[in-house]
């Protein structure tokens, strides 16, 4: 800690980190469970990213889409989980001034990318169940590009607005954040100030990305359903399948979200599970629910496995393009 110009009070140049446990036995236990879920988030949504890649049948822009978020779910638990598994062995959990303000930013603006990108697909199945015989013209791959690129803007901002009011904060002491990672409202309680006013405004910030996002999903989806109502009893059930999935995962990420940055319920166990569910669990129960609940990438998966796991196999399919070309 260095002195700070003119005053008698220290800089923080560091936080302690409290985590999740205190027990030495409990962390070794989270350790072992964090780091088999951390695998699971990375290896299950590299999986989709390459089976949507590759796969010739799965070049749409409903997967397209579908990438895109299984790389930002990857990001989203990558900001946090590997320290916080690190941090499970060590005794001295502290980050650094600027590894915490990185940590506030990359979360901010992952996860604001990710709650635009959800609107996003569901505007894309709004498209496909509303006006399918506009669909590819509507949804064409300038747009789709279009779109994600706007998400990461809009993240990349909603952080930058949380970043420059949080690094200019006169942080003194103390220095412990009783959580796993550098969450904004924690650290702004670090702050030597009054931090009423300040949490209000961030709260603010996070509602109009937050609540905006979510009102646009309730509105897709309530036109879908109309629209699913009127259609026929096949096309009905495929539609309802595809958006059950949507809105499973659009729940899981947005409820704790919306009670952390938005509506905070400041009771600190509850804080951190919810900060735990939506960095770890949503990003782990993505590809589970888009894999297991979509019969196109279930058999995107055996053509993999057939193509590249099967030599003879891959070949007499190589054969059939042949042949059909």
């Amino acid at each position: 800690m260095s002195k700070m110009d003119g005053g008698n009070q220290s800089v923080v140049s560091e936080f302690v980190i409290l985590g999740l446990a205190h027990s030495q036995n409990l962390q070794v236990l989270l350790f072992v469970v964090f780091s088999l879920f951390y695998l699971l988030i990375v290896s299950g949504n590299i999986v989709i990213m390459i089976l949507i890649t590759t796969d010739p049948h799965l070049h749409s822009p409903m997967y397209f889409l579908l990438a895109n978020l299984s790389f930002v779910d990857m990001w989203l638990s990558s900001v946090t989980t590997p320290k916080m598994i690190a941090d499970f062995l060590r005794e001295n959990k502290s980050i650094s001034f600027a590894g915490c303000m990185s940590q506030v930013f990359f979360a901010h603006c992952i996860a604001a990318g990710e709650m635009v990108l959800l609107v996003v697909m569901a505007y894309d199945r709004y498209v496909a169940i509303c006006k399918p015989l506009h669909y590819f013209t509507i949804m064409s791959l300038r747009r789709c590009t279009g779109l994600v690129l706007t998400s990461w803007t809009i993240g990349f901002i909603h952080a930058m607005s949380h970043l420059v009011v949080i690094v200019e904060l006169p942080f003194c002491g103390p220095k412990e954040i009783d959580s796993f990672f550098c969450d904004m409202p924690l650290v702004i309680k670090l702050a030597c100030l009054d931090s009423h006013d300040l949490d209000i405004l961030m709260n603010a910030d996070c509602g109009v990305v937050g609540v905006t996002c979510f009102a646009l999903l309730l509105v897709s989806y309530t036109y879908i359903l109309i629209t699913v109502r009127q259609s026929s009893k096949a096309g009905a059930s495929k539609a309802l399948s595809t958006c059950s999935a949507h809105i499973t995962v659009v729940m899981i990420f947005f409820v704790p979200c919306i009670f952390i940055y938005v509506w905070p319920l400041s009771i600190t166990w509850l804080d951190k599970f919810l900060a735990v569910f939506y960095s770890v669990f949503t990003p782990l129960l993505n590809p589970a629910i888009y894999t297991l609940r979509n019969k196109e990438m279930k058999n995107a998966m055996k053509r993999f496995i057939n193509n590249y796991m099967e030599p003879s196999q891959y070949h007499l399919h190589l054969d059939n393009v042949v042949f059909l070309t």
